[in-house]
């Protein structure tokens, strides 16, 4: 039997003659769309960011990061932003997204360098990984666009998006290797 079918059989000793009725059912593996919004608390810790990052890429969910400080007046103001667009389901329809904060004036974020890993530049900033990885060419370090509703719910939907065109042959329109190796033209 493999995952996903429920066996419900009689076995007849005479003749030998095995008997089965099989139940397909369909699991999911993975939830794809309409799935919750993620709040995780705020990392001050390396390994804190990297948990997160492995429990939405198993998840296939984006996991969107707002780079914070405590010295930032800016940070304090959009920070609680973000979060009620996040927890108001702004992105569950397009498959959900993860969030936390990350708190770069902390001790153990400050001495493995974290934000210049991943070329944060300026505080606040919002940045999306995608399977792992950072999507340095959509993050946003301007914060009237942080403090735009509109614009934050548009950007959260695009990045929750992203979810569903990572991998080989996924809806992209390069072939059977996802552009892995070029134009086969």
């Amino acid at each position: 039997m493999g995952p996903g079918v429920a066996y419900s059989g009689s076995l007849r000793t005479s003749g030998a003659r095995f008997r089965r009725h099989l139940t397909n059912r369909t699991f999911s593996i993975s939830h794809r769309l309409h799935a919750s919004n993620q709040i995780y608390t705020s990392v001050r810790r390396p390994d804190d960011l990297h948990t997160y990052q492995l429990l939405s890429s198993s998840s296939r969910t984006p996991l969107i990061t707002l780079w914070t400080a405590s010295w930032c007046a800016t940070c304090h103001v959009v920070a609680p932003l973000i979060r009620s667009v996040i927890e108001s389901g702004v992105g569950e329809a397009e498959g959900g997204v993860g969030y936390c904060q990350v708190e770069t004036d902390a001790p153990d974020i400050m001495k493995d360098a974290l934000g210049t890993q991943y070329m944060i530049t300026s505080i606040p900033t919002l940045l999306s990984f995608d399977a792992g990885e950072a999507q340095v060419q959509a993050k946003i370090t301007d914060a009237r666009d942080m403090a735009d509703r509109g614009f934050l719910e548009e950007w959260i939907r695009n990045e929750a998006r992203r979810h569903g065109g990572r991998g080989g042959g996924g809806g992209s329109g390069l072939g059977i290797f996802g552009g892995l190796f070029g134009s086969w033209k």
